[in-house]
Parts: structure tokens; C-alpha cells; sequence
């Protein structure tokens, strides 16, 4: 798997921080999110996911997912 980029590694940091915060397994979160186990672990490393899943994981935790523009 690819290294994850720093702004994947701060989100899937924030969403297992929130995770453990509630006391949730990743299988508790998956369920919970209607997602699979395995597409909460892949967040979690910072792997690629799609933003359906990311936004239904999210949700699932109370968060919100915002993206915004920048010029760099």
C-alpha cells in the first residue's frame, strides 16, 4: 500500500481517536456505519478509500467531513 499523505494520516488519526473515545471495536464502527470492517481498518491506516465510505464512517462518529479549496 502507498504511504498515506499527511492530511489522510490527520483524518484516519481523528477517526480512530473517535473510535476508541466511544469504545467501539472497528467491527462495532463498520456495523454501526454500514460499511465493512475492512474499510474501517484501510481508513484508519490512511489507505485509499472512497468518500461515500469516509463520509458514512464519519458520520457514524459524529463528524463531519469538509473539504476545501487552498492555493498552494
Amino acid at each position: 500500500m502507498p504511504e498515506a499523505s499527511a492530511d489522510m494520516r490527520a483524518i484516519a488519526d481523528q477517526i480512530k481517536k473517535a473510535r476508541e473515545a466511544a469504545g467501539w471495536s472497528q467491527h462495532e464502527l463498520a456495523d454501526r456505519a454500514g460499511v465493512s470492517r475492512p474499510s474501517v481498518a484501510r481508513v484508519e491506516a490512511g489507505g485509499d478509500v472512497n468518500t461515500v465510505t469516509l463520509r458514512k464512517i464519519a458520520e457514524a462518529l459524529g463528524l463531519s467531513l469538509h473539504v476545501g479549496s487552498y492555493e498552494g
